[in-house]
């Protein structure tokens, strides 16, 4: 059955037009993936990708060693914009990443249980409980990715927070590997070079595409020819090295790194409150159930 919330999510998701999306939907049964698959077959809506409302509050930090050698990215979360603004939060947040560089915890759950490095006579979880209680709000680590490198490692944190990068990169140089840093927060790849993809993801966009062509009326030997000319375009938007370098869009990234000398190894990018959704609150309401106790 196709409800309102439904088309509602579909709209959302995609910018495609309130009746478009009811349409595929009334023709897929309500299935939300083949219903996105149809629309961009018939060219409503530009190839899928992730929702960029971030609902949760927080922090995205990072702390890289002074040898440069080792570095984490780190997201902190809590209910409200401002306590992201404490600065207890923020120095919580920034030591939490400092901790995951020196003691190399395998997931957040191992973390919570090691020695606090700022305070060894409590646990991380035990000072996470401490500042809830002090700052009177529910708070969350939620995920942390962790480098080693024989080159470098390099950090970069956009919007206050918003957005946090990490890259491991060998040859070049800090300037260089700051700048990849700020493409890959700009340009949001996905994968780092085309190996990299899965092959059914693949296989599904070349599907997608030759349907986009037949359904301009091209024939299929035809179609298939510009598949092989568009997946090029697909591999640019979610691979780093074959994305438009942002800085100069004359050159891709594989260029950047080629007249650098440079490699980069691996590399991460942690959007704030990314993949969750925000609890929505009528203020009315609350203000009422606080008056009635």
């Amino acid at each position: 059955m196709v409800t309102a919330n439904l088309v509602k999510e579909l709209r959302e998701k995609t910018g495609a037009g309130m009746m478009d999306c009811k349409k595929v939907l009334t023709e897929t049964d309500g299935d939300m993936v083949k219903a996105e698959e149809l629309l961009r077959e018939r060219g409503i809506t530009k190839a899928a990708k992730k929702s960029s409302r971030i609902a949760t509050e927080g922090l995205v930090v990072a702390f890289v060693s002074s040898d440069k050698k080792i570095g984490a990215v780190v997201e902190v979360n809590a209910e409200t914009d401002f306590v992201a603004k404490n600065e207890e939060f923020k120095t919580f947040a920034n030591d939490v990443a400092e901790q995951v560089v020196k003691t190399n915890p395998k997931d957040v759950e191992e973390l919570l249980k090691q020695k606090y490095v700022k305070d060894e006579a409590k646990t991380v979880e035990e000072v996470l409980t401490d500042k809830i209680a002090t700052i009177g709000e529910n708070m969350s680590i939620r995920r942390f990715v962790r480098f080693e490198s024989n080159g470098l490692i390099e950090k970069y944190i956009h919007g206050e927070g918003k957005i946090g990068v990490l890259v491991s990169m060998e040859g070049g140089d800090e300037t260089v590997a700051k700048d990849i840093c700020m493409q890959i927060a700009a340009a949001r790849p996905e994968f780092l070079d085309r190996k990299d993809v899965p092959a059914d993801r693949v296989e599904k966009e070349m599907e997608i595409l030759k349907a986009q062509a037949m359904n301009e009326g091209k024939p299929a030997e035809i179609a298939e020819k510009m598949v092989q000319g568009r997946i090029g375009k697909f591999y640019g938007e979610i691979c780093l090295v074959d994305q438009e370098y942002v800085k100069d869009p004359s050159m891709k990234v594989s260029d950047l790194l080629s007249q650098k000398n440079a490699r980069i190894s691996e590399f991460a990018r942690i959007e704030k409150g990314e993949g969750l959704e925000k609890k929505e609150e009528n203020f009315a309401e609350e203000v009422a159930k606080q008056i009635n106790g």
